[in-house]
């Protein structure tokens, strides 16, 4: 029975409520120890008559088992994984150690455990409870926080509980904090737990509203000012005290003993010399319970077991360590090597190496966390210093491929040392750049990782040139000179020809080399930088790469060739692309990528590949895909830990909501760009050029491009592009001879292009900027161009400013043709400010407004917009779902809601609205 809790108690039925009619939820609770998180939960499963509940609990000393709690929840539905699909089962079974095989992905397999509650609750409606959070291993915590945060339309509720300043932390949840309780209700229960107790008062002052101390403290002696807990913990230590020193023998091992499994107890006990009866005074005080049918032992609360654990000699936790480890037999080798692990004494090979071998089992089923911190204690444990630093580089890229960068940057650094072999501290450097990189330090990150590249360059080329390669990224942030040097040592390298990066590193030379050596050319020569006698790119890509480098397609079927680890080798290569203007190549490309991608679980990769996905079909004149892409990218990056890609990507979403002319969301996009470091930075400035310069503030959007185009950043793709709006701009404000630099560049630029839609953009500049006598054949030219290679944005804005510059000439009917059609374009790409902007002049001219297009589609979500899209292209509701890590219930939800802005009654009529959706 719970006293009080009316507030907890209705958001608890608030969830369930939602869940069983079809809207799936989440819900943290947070409290102190003993506050009464256990209580809610169980009064959960009581009010979830008819429903199917899983339930798991974390333990503390378990919290270094990958997936153990996962295993605990799962394990009544584990005779249901026939249903999922192939890799999703696979994923899910090798996770859990129910198959062999390398691990699945995260994202992955956080899609098997969604499928799976959404098929258990097309049955009936599921309760996953999770107890004490806060010891649940990393592993467990992300697929549930994953799972949580990817549930919809299914009849799921999952109710987590935790405390407030321990483990992993379930962010991005909705939560409720448990306070101590009224004290009405407080003295109510205290009554029904101690109806006799004759000083009442005091008990209820010292448990302050905690009803675990309201039951404990009345059995417990006088424990002063300390809080709750620290009551708690000395009532627990003098309940233990009072038992049979057999008896405190016997509760150590089941303290210590993760699984509480009773049959590892009971040989563990018969190793210690103990038997059954010996437990028995504990189980009379009511201090654990032994459940028969279940074959485990629970203690009454975890603070109890803390308590048995943290008072025992040294002496009986070796022993206790040594009889769990006999006792585990080989089908948990973890266990047993960890049990080994805490019994010795001092550095012992065999235990050590037993240690590292089960966490090597760990990392091949995904088990990355769990089997860092195995891999670090082998390695203090090691009496070989070879082998202890060799386990120490193991223990740093299990903490990355975790995603734990600040681990891994902690246990490198202390293992750098400068007499270590030159693979070891490449190894090293490599995670200490990865950890600065990720935290926006580009300068010290670049410098370590060619310092660790370099390390290994003469006698491991093929390792080096992937280190250089991710050093490429990295210069890419740090400023032109990095690039340059990085390109260096990158091209210098002695691939052999055999190696799938070097069509890569080829590639990069011709696509960045030029770039790169830029700022050694001279300004306005028209020799550009692989000319005769140049410097900087044309010694960058001498004899391998420059003008003469391999076309992007030529360089993904050379790497796929050579065996390439696709996507990952071609994603550099990919994104790469775009800088010199070979958008339709990337679009291809990336296309492809993306798609094999999600079939091979590469979830990790998908961000960056969505990102230039989206690029590249905002450039293409696909606005709408675009804002799909990046906001599935901006999800996947969320749920994966890469903040470069959230910043990235926030601010390219803020570039779409300024061609829509949305300001609040641009802004807020912008703001979040911003918030999460120099990455999206640039598009972040392009968009709120972009606003303000379809907003008619000429003098704000000036003052953005022309900080992003004379920056640090100038180099970068949303900052080239964006060289005509501060054209635009300047000319606005009649600042034309700013903009002499950056349009110099934009010309070189655009030469090496050699692209129409680019020539179409330089003509358009100097129409800007030419007088009227000169203007009307570059406008001309311009329009040409993009007759031959169209692209609707550019084109509508060349329309645009072809329209006003005809009508300012009093040229009113010539004018309508170009207003008319650039108005048109606008409103197909929902650009409503250039759209009533192309209006307005059109009613200058006396024309009708235009026509809209045949069909327009309004108010989907991105989310309803793929699932639409896909749907149309005859995927089944389960297709969808694989692909965009939902579950088929909710897929049905969203197309069940998009029907009507679509005006469509049912599936097959899908296919007819396509064409606005794209």
């Amino acid at each position: 029975m719970l006293y009080g809790r009316g507030t907890e108690r209705a958001a608890v039925d608030r969830l369930l409520a939602a869940a069983g009619g079809g809207r799936a939820g989440a819900l943290v609770l947070r409290g102190e120890p003993g506050i009464g998180k256990s209580a809610l939960l169980d009064a959960a499963a009581e009010a979830a008559a008819g429903w199917r509940v899983l339930r798991a609990a974390g333990v503390e000393s378990e919290a270094r088992l990958p997936h153990a709690v996962l295993s605990q929840l799962l394990a009544p539905a584990l005779g249901e994984l026939d249903g999922l699909p192939g890799p999703q089962r696979a994923a899910l079974e090798r996770t859990l150690g129910l198959a062999d095989g390398p691990a699945g992905d995260r994202l992955l397999v956080g899609l098997a455990v969604l499928t799976l509650l959404g098929d258990l609750a097309e049955r009936q409606p599921v309760l996953a409870l999770v107890d004490d959070l806060q010891w649940a291993d990393p592993e467990s915590a992300a697929v549930l926080r994953l799972a949580a945060r990817r549930l919809g339309a299914e009849r799921v509720a999952l109710l987590l509980a935790t405390r407030e300043d321990d483990g992993p932390d379930p962010a991005g949840l909705p939560d409720l904090r448990i306070g101590p309780l009224a004290e009405p209700d407080a003295a109510a229960l205290l009554h029904h737990l101690a109806p006799e107790l004759p000083d009442p008062a005091r008990v209820l002052a010292a448990a302050a509203g905690n009803p675990l101390a309201l039951r404990e403290l009345p059995h417990g002696a006088d424990t002063g000012a300390l809080p709750p807990a620290g009551r708690l913990r000395l009532a627990y230590h003098g309940q233990v005290s009072r038992l049979p020193g057999r008896t405190q023998r016997w509760l150590l091992l089941a303290a210590l003993e993760e699984t509480g499994a009773l049959e590892v107890l009971l040989r563990a006990a018969a190793e210690s010399g103990l038997d059954a009866a010996d437990l028995a005074p504990a189980e009379e005080q009511g201090l654990l319970k032994v459940d028969l049918t279940a074959g485990r032992v629970a203690f009454r609360h975890p603070l109890l077991r803390s308590a048995v654990a943290d008072r025992a000699p040294l002496v009986d936790r070796l022993a206790a360590h040594r009889a769990l480890a006999a006792a585990h037999g080989p089908a948990e080798p973890l266990r047993r090597a960890w049990h080994r692990a805490l019994a010795a004494t001092g550095r012992d090979a065999d235990a050590a190496g037993e240690l590292a071998a089960a966490a090597g089992a760990a990392a091949a089923r995904g088990g990355h966390t769990g089997a860092s911190a195995a891999y670090e204690r082998a390695a203090r444990l090691s009496p070989d210093p070879d082998l202890a630093r060799r386990w120490t580089v193991e223990a740093v890229e299990a903490a990355l491929e975790a995603g734990e960068v600040d681990r891994a940057e902690r246990l490198a650094l202390a293992a750098d040392r400068p007499d270590a072999d030159p693979v070891t501290r490449a190894h090293l450097l490599f995670a200490r750049g990865v950890a600065e990189f990720w935290r926006g330090e580009h300068g010290p990150a670049h410098r370590r990782l060619t310092e660790a590249a370099a390390l290994v360059a003469d006698p491991h080329p093929g390792p080096a040139a992937r280190v250089l390669v991710q050093a490429v990224h990295v210069a890419w942030y740090d400023g032109l000179p990095a690039v340059r040097d990085t390109l260096t040592a990158l091209t210098a390298l002695p691939l052999p020809a055999d190696d799938p990066l070097e069509p890569v590193v080829r590639y990069l030379a011709a696509a960045l080399g030029p770039l790169a050596g830029e700022p050694e050319q001279e300004q306005g020569s028209d020799a550009g930088p692989a000319g005769a006698g140049g410097t900087g790119a044309g010694r960058v890509g001498a004899g391998r790469a420059g003008v003469g480098g391999p076309t992007l397609p030529e360089a993904e079927r050379a790497a796929r060739a050579a065996g390439a680890a696709v996507p990952v080798d071609l994603a550099l290569a990919c994104g790469a692309g775009l800088v010199p203007g070979h958008d339709a190549e990337v679009l291809d490309l990336a296309r492809r990528l993306v798609r094999e991608g999600r079939e091979a679980g590469a979830f990790g990769t998908l961000p960056t590949l969505l990102f230039f996905l989206a690029e590249a079909e905002l450039f293409d004149g696909r606005p709408g895909l675009a804002a799909d892409h990046a906001a599935e990218a901006l999800g996947l990056a969320r749920d994966t830990g890469q903040p470069l890609w959230t910043g990235q990507l926030h601010g390219f979403l803020a570039y779409l909501s300024a061609v829509r002319g949305d300001g609040d969301p641009c802004r807020e996009q912008a703001a979040a760009a911003f918030a999460r470091g120099g990455a999206g930075a640039p598009w972040a400035r392009w968009a709120l050029g972009v606003l303000d310069l379809g907003a008619g503030r000429a003098e704000d959007a000036f003052g953005q491009l022309a900080a992003l185009t004379g920056g640090p950043h100038a180099h970068h793709v949303s900052a080239v592009r964006a060289v005509p709006d501060l054209v635009e701009a300047a000319v606005r404000l009649r600042r034309e001879e700013r903009t002499a630099g950056p349009l110099a560049g934009f010309e070189r630029w655009a030469a090496r292009a050699d692209r129409p839609w680019a020539r179409a953009l330089v003509h358009r500049c100097h129409a800007l900027l030419a007088p009227d006598e000169l203007a009307e054949d570059r406008y001309l030219a311009a329009l040409a161009e993009h007759a031959e290679q169209p692209r609707p944005w550019e084109q509508a804005r060349t329309e645009l400013l072809y329209g006003e510059w005809l009508r300012r000439g009093r040229r009113k009917a010539e004018a309508r043709a170009p207003l008319r059609s650039a108005e048109q374009a606008f409103r197909r790409l929902g650009a409503g400010p250039w759209a009533e902007r192309a209006r307005l002049e059109l009613d200058a001219t006396g024309g009708p407004a235009a026509a809209g297009p045949d069909r327009t589609v309004a108010g989907l979500t991105p989310q309803e917009s793929q699932i639409v899209r896909l749907a149309a292209q005859g995927l089944s509701n389960r297709e969808i779902a694989a692909q965009l890590f939902l579950s088929a219930r909710t897929v049905g939800h969203h197309l069940y809601k998009a029907y009507p802005k679509l005006g469509v009654g049912s599936r097959t009529e899908l296919a007819g609205v396509l064409p606005a959706l794209s």
